[in-house]
This record gives structure tokens, sequence and C-alpha cells, in this order.
């Protein structure tokens, strides 16, 4: 049997047996960077499986997001490899993306400089010797005996409540782990990387998608670092930590999930009155800017915030920057001709900070009105004013970018930069990112409230994230405080909206790869049901509905 296969535009033939690696072997040669696995009528196979039918394929490099997942996760073996060869009483944890970096932590404490070297020479002598990475199948009973003998206990967890019987295990030398995701064919792919020692633990860096064929500089973000750890410390509060842990308390009936519903919300209302209070104690504040990437909770953030404010004795106004649109024909373009209404340079700057300052005044202004069909702005009616109790919230992803009030001086405002920062992880080496949480929080909000299927969600989720890396990541760190607005509980909830709308996306798709990932790290997780008892004005309720706010 014989399979047409196009790539790059190209025909090729494969004959029965022939794995992808061999037809991939000279196509290599005249490629930029190493194919770590190819998308097959946009399904992701690995190089060593064989062809079994003809169709596109896509190959999978550091420069796209599967390949550079592919890449971390290639690296991440090599590191339980050596840590495993070298000091075999130890253990890893892989926490958070910080920055260019992987942030991970040891069992035994903060490792030397001296302890890092070693893990890296022991992971490139593993490089040299190209050791294949093997996919075997077993039961996950039998997975379950096996983690739990070998101190990965967190793995056997995570598996003891998914549907399916069987696990796919990787074998590499003498070790053995698994990972939620494909692997490169062996050590030698994943050739360039970093351990960098940070706080209490260190970095990986490797090649990411903006820096494919190189190791990208790292650059710490305090702040944001410091918002993860606290969420760290609130996950001890809550007594878990894995998805395993969640899906224990969960199976333990109604109570459990209620009481770590009320904790999980209670910690959220005690940041903001926090936050309200440093406000009220910087005494000079007149303007509140939240800002932060999609689905982060901004809006119910910055309605709960004036909540608190207000129990203070302060009587908020809102600002949309919307409204400060400038007209459709003096909108910049993007590098491709398009308007790019997510630009700095899309709002009418110099007439925002004009208003900004007359308020600060004391006087009183006319808030304009933009006309999204005709692309124009119009007067609106509403004047307001602020007296001495008065202050603005103002939310927008341009919040924390100085040039959005370069007219206001810095005393007068005060920024919250608002995200998902998942802390919770599948296991000890398996994380959830931000990403990820955030997408599925999309995808149940554009279906309940804007008419969007999860297709239409995930094809234009690549350009809303180009858009949070041009335009709110690089000011994360110019924030006075970072909220974490993820919920330990909230993807057990999200999982029964999000999986029918995933499952509607078939492999006729380019995004059909990125739902079946997304579907399988939902079955990871056990429903929770008790909706009622979710707070009205809790951040899940902007994505599931029934919030107490008006959005």
């Amino acid at each position: 049997m014989r399979y047409e296969l196009k790539i790059n535009n190209k025909i090729f033939y494969a004959e029965k047996g022939q794995r992808y690696i061999d037809i991939i072997e000279n196509i290599q040669k005249n490629h930029p960077f190493p194919i770590l696995a190819v998308k097959h009528n946009n399904n992701i196979k690995e190089l060593n499986k064989e062809v079994e039918y003809s169709g596109n394929i896509d190959l999978l490099d550091t420069s796209t997001l599967d390949g550079f997942r592919i890449y971390q996760r290639g690296v991440l073996f090599l590191l339980y490899m050596a840590l495993k060869d070298l000091y075999p009483e130890d253990k890893l944890y892989v926490h958070h993306a910080i920055g260019s970096g992987l942030y991970c932590e040891l069992r035994n404490g903060k490792p030397s400089q001296k302890k890092l070297e070693n893990l890296k020479k022991k992971m490139l002598e593993y490089v040299e010797k190209d050791l294949p990475f093997e996919k075997t199948t077993i039961s996950k009973f039998r997975a379950m005996k096996i983690f739990n003998n070998v101190d990965l206990k967190d793995k056997a967890s995570l598996f003891k409540y998914r549907k399916k019987d069987k696990v796919n295990i990787y074998i590499c030398d003498k070790y053995f782990n698994y990972f939620y995701g494909y692997m490169p064919p062996s050590t030698k792919y994943t050739d360039k990387f970093d351990l960098i020692s940070i706080e209490d633990g260190f970095v990986i860096i490797h090649p990411t998608p903006d820096c494919p064929d190189k190791l990208p500089k790292y650059k710490h973000y305090a702040k944001l670092s410091f918002a993860f750890n606290e969420y760290k410390e609130w996950l001890k509060i809550l007594d878990v930590s894995t998805v395993g842990e969640l899906n224990e308390l969960i199976t333990k009936g109604p109570n459990e999930v209620i009481e770590l519903i009320r904790v999980s919300e209670a910690l959220h209302e005690k940041k903001y009155a926090q936050i309200a209070d440093e406000i009220i104690k910087r005494k000079n504040i007149k303007i509140v800017l939240i800002a932060g990437p999609s689905s982060s909770g901004k809006t119910t953030s910055a309605k709960r915030l004036a909540l608190q404010l207000k129990v203070n004795g302060l009587k908020p106004i809102p600002i949309s920057l919307d409204d400060y649109f400038v007209d459709r024909e003096k909108t910049p373009k993007d590098e491709n001709g398009n308007y790019d209404f997510e630009s700095i340079y899309a709002l009418n700057l110099e007439l925002f900070n004009t208003h900004l300052q007359k308020l600060l005044n004391g006087e009183e202004i006319e808030l304009p009105k933009f006309d999204f069909v005709h692309g124009r702005t119009l007067k609106s009616g509403k004047r307001i004013k602020i007296d001495d109790n008065q202050i603005l919230i103002i939310e927008g992803i341009h919040g924390l970018n100085e040039t959005l009030t370069e007219s206001i001086p810095k005393e007068f405002k005060y920024k919250i930069y608002v995200s998902a920062l998942t802390q919770m992880n599948l296991d000890s080496m398996n994380r959830i990112t931000t990403t990820d949480t955030r997408l599925i929080r999309r995808i149940v909000r554009d279906f309940k409230f804007r008419g969007h299927s999860a297709l239409a969600t995930l094809k234009m989720w690549p350009s809303v994230r180009r858009g949070e890396d041009r335009n709110i990541f690089p000011y994360q760190e110019e924030a006075d405080v970072m909220f974490n607005s993820n919920l330990i509980y909230e993807l057990s909830v999200l999982k029964i909206f999000a999986e029918p709308l995933l499952l509607s996306v078939d492999n006729s798709n380019k995004e059909y790869s990125e739902a079946k990932r997304l579907l399988k790290f939902l079955d990871y997780f056990l429903p929770i049901t008790e909706l009622e008892e979710i707070p009205k004005k809790s951040i899940i309720r902007e994505f599931i509905g029934r919030s107490t706010f008006k959005y």
C-alpha cells in the first residue's frame, strides 16, 4: 500500500510500514529548525509512528506552539533522568512559566550552582547518546502501582479517576515517566537548554516560538513571581496542590466541595479588601487602572473592587476606554494592512488625558460615546465630575502602559494587573498553564454570551495572544499589585460547559488538534455540579453566567 502526502506544497509517497521520520529525513536537511513531530490531517503524530493514510502534513518545530510543547517535555524528561541518576532521593517540582523560563523547585531545597551544573552536564550526556523516547501503553492500574513504588504518588492519583483504563508512558534508557502530551523521537532533539538559579529554585530555559533556534535571554519578573508564590500559599490553606488531590476531595461529597468553594471565594474577597485598603491608605489616589489578558476576570474584578471601595466611603466612577477610540480612518494598521484595534494608538490619547486632567482639577467633562457601527465618536450627553470622595476606575488592556496616562503624575494612579495565574498542577511535573485556563474560560463565555462556537474562539485565539504579547505582558511589572483571579475549583466547573463545545470541532479544521488536546486535559478533572453554591459575584460567573453584575 502507498500513501500520498502533501508537505510544503510538494507530493511525497510513503510505503506501508514507513515512519514519519523516514519521510521527512530529506526535508530536515533544508529545514531551519529540528522537526519534532508532524500534524497529519490536523492530528499530531510522533515521528516514530508509522504512516497509515494519505493527506496533508504540517511540520512541527520549536517555531510552532505544539513543537515548543514537545521540546519542553523532552527537556523535562532529561532533567528528571539526570536528577534520579545523580540525586535519587530528591524530587522535581515543575511550577509555572515566568518570563522565557519554567520555574522549578527541588524537594531537598534550593540547589547550589554546582548541583545545577552537574544536572546540566548529565542532561547533555543523554543528548549525546541519542537515547530514544519509547512510548508504551499499559493499564492505568498497573501504571498506578508502578508510580506509587517510585515516589510519584501524585501521578498515580491523577490516573485514579480517569475514565480510560489505558495509559501511555514513556521509557528512556532505564527511566520511565508520564507526560501529558507528545514527545520528541530521542534525546538528541533537545540539545539547547540552561538551568538558572532563581529564588528558592531555578528556571529552565530553552528555545521558544519567538526564539526557535537559540536560548532566549531570561528576564525575571519579581511581582509576577510573588503572585504565584502567594497562590501557592493559598493552596496550602486549601490542602490541594494537584488535580489528583482535587478529585479526591470531590469524591468525598457535596459538603467538602461546598467548603472548597466557600474558602476559595473568601480568599478572593480578602484580596479585594486588601487592595481597597491599600488604595485608601494612599490618600492621593484618584485613578485606579485595571489591566490583564483576555478572560482574566478584569470586569468582575473592577466591580468587586468598586464594592470594597464603597465600603471604605469612596464612590467609584467607571470609565470605559472603548469610548475613546479614534475615528476608524485614523486607526493604525498592523503588518498585514488591517486595522489594529489593540494598538494603544487606536485610542484618542490626547482627549483621554485632557479629560483626566480636567477631572482631577475638579472640572466637569462630557464623556464621549463611540459608535462601533460607523466608527465615529459621538457625544454621549453624560457629564461627570469627581468630588473628594470619588475615584475613577478604568479597565482596559492598556491600563499598565504609562503612555495611556502619561500626563497624570504617578502618585495619583494605582495600577492592578489581573490574570488567572494557575498554580495547581496535574502532578509534580505536568503543569496547568495560565493560558489554557483563560482559553477554556473564553470558549465557555464566547458561546454563552457572544454566540461564538468553540471553533471560532480557537481560530481567533492566536491573534488574541499576539495582542497580549505586544500590549499587556511587557507592562505587567508596572502594576502596583497583581490579583490572581484563578479559582482552584473552576476547571471542574468549566469542564461541564466546555467539553460539549470542544467535541463539535472536527478534524477538517486545523484547530482540531488543539480541541483534542483541551478535551484530553479536561478529562483529568472530575466535574463539580454544585453550581448553585457558586456566589453570584464570583469571577467564574463572568464566564458561566448568572452573575449579579451586568457586563
